[in-house]
């Protein structure tokens, strides 16, 4: 997912969800600044590298080849943006090596999203926000995993983008190019995608880069052969995925705020959403590549204030300069991730994978 829903739409369900408005922008702007919480960041503001919550491409490209790079990709991405599904997943005649990937696959409702949410329980506003962004991405980003590898995350030639029509869908090839400079075309359904590389470890085979950035498009519904599915066709709607992650964002955010008294996968609040059904359809819907504007427009109409834009550097000086980091926005922000990012990794350890390195609890602390 990208701005207009880690940001805008996590402030409306947030407001929805009883929160006020500071409130509010602290949520959504730790579940947007996820997606910036680089190490090239936290060295510039002098944070300890291991809350970095992405990677840029610079430093994707920059990272060695080896397992310590790896391992550092794996943690990092598949705690924030591919939560896995299923760690004890089983495939019939499959090598350790193969299923240790397989079972970074992400998809919706898992154990460790409950414990994602859970683990924010009774913490600052930025765990809450961190949360909110690996739930909604589990939405987005299902059926990928945060780990390099082509034989799990490459598509093919089989990729059709289901386009409405007065009857129906239209059935439309995908037109993928590598063009880091051009801007995706939906009109002509041209998308760019990451470089095709058959090593298995490449990072070009990262997530959904080989599907480019259609899945964080709230409009797109599309069908593909996945490379891991044994050749069955998987169809993809997100208009309605992504209504099912705004009902779920909000019993989430009542259940951290403590007006449920229990979280459970598979539960939503469709209630709160009802009076905003109809509006906020019309934006998932709308064939548009960045809908910030209009959940901006929905959030104001919503809680009558002004949201304010996302300001990457808002609380860098208050963290440099504060004696007390810990104390400071950032400063539980990073708490935060560091504890997201412990909990997964330990998670795929115990599993018996080493993809995302080593880890173990000491007197029930990961």
């Amino acid at each position: 997912m990208q701005k207009d829903f880690h940001y805008y739409a996590t402030y409306f369900a947030a407001h929805l969800a009883g929160y006020s408005h500071d409130e509010c922008m602290e949520i959504c702007y730790s579940a947007q600044f996820v997606d910036y919480c680089s190490a090239t960041l936290l060295r510039k503001i002098k944070a300890p590298e291991e809350a970095a919550t992405t990677q840029l491409q610079l430093e994707l490209m920059d990272i060695k080849p080896d397992i310590d790079g790896f391992r550092n990709i794996t943690r990092i991405w598949a705690s924030f943006h591919f939560l896995p599904y299923d760690l004890y997943a089983v495939r019939k005649g499959a090598p350790k090596i193969y299923l240790d990937k397989y079972r970074l696959i992400c998809d919706t409702n898992s154990d460790l999203l409950a414990e994602t949410v859970k683990l924010a329980k009774d913490k600052p506003l930025q765990a809450v926000g961190i949360a909110m962004h690996v739930l909604a991405d589990t939405w987005a980003h299902r059926y990928f995993a945060g780990t390099p590898s082509f034989v799990i995350n490459n598509t093919d030639h089989y990729f059709y983008e289901l386009v409405p029509a007065e009857s129906g869908y239209t059935e439309r090839t995908v037109k993928f190019i590598h063009d880091p400079s051009a801007p995706d075309d939906p009109e002509n359904g041209v998308y760019v995608n990451s470089l095709r590389q058959n090593s298995e470890t490449s990072v070009m085979n990262l997530g959904h880069g080989r599907a480019g950035h259609l899945p964080d498009y709230s409009y797109a519904r599309y069908k593909y052969l996945p490379a891991w599915g044994d050749y069955e066709e998987i169809v993809k709607d997100n208009p309605s995925d992504y209504m099912s992650a705004l009902c779920q964002m909000i019993y989430a955010l009542k259940y951290l705020r403590g007006d449920e008294t229990s979280f459970e996968k598979n539960t939503y609040d469709t209630a709160a959403v009802e009076p905003w059904r109809d509006k906020i359809k019309a934006v998932f819907e709308k064939r548009q590549t960045d809908a910030c504007g209009d959940w901006e427009k929905l959030c104001k109409e919503l809680s009558g204030r002004d949201i304010e834009d996302f300001d990457l550097g808002k609380y860098q000086s208050e963290y440099m300069e504060a004696d007390d980091k810990d104390g400071t926005f950032l400063g539980r922000f990073i708490t935060a991730a560091v504890a997201q990012k412990s909990m997964v990794t330990y998670h795929i350890c115990k599993s018996g994978s080493r993809l995302a390195g080593v880890s173990v609890k000491k007197n029930g602390i990961v």
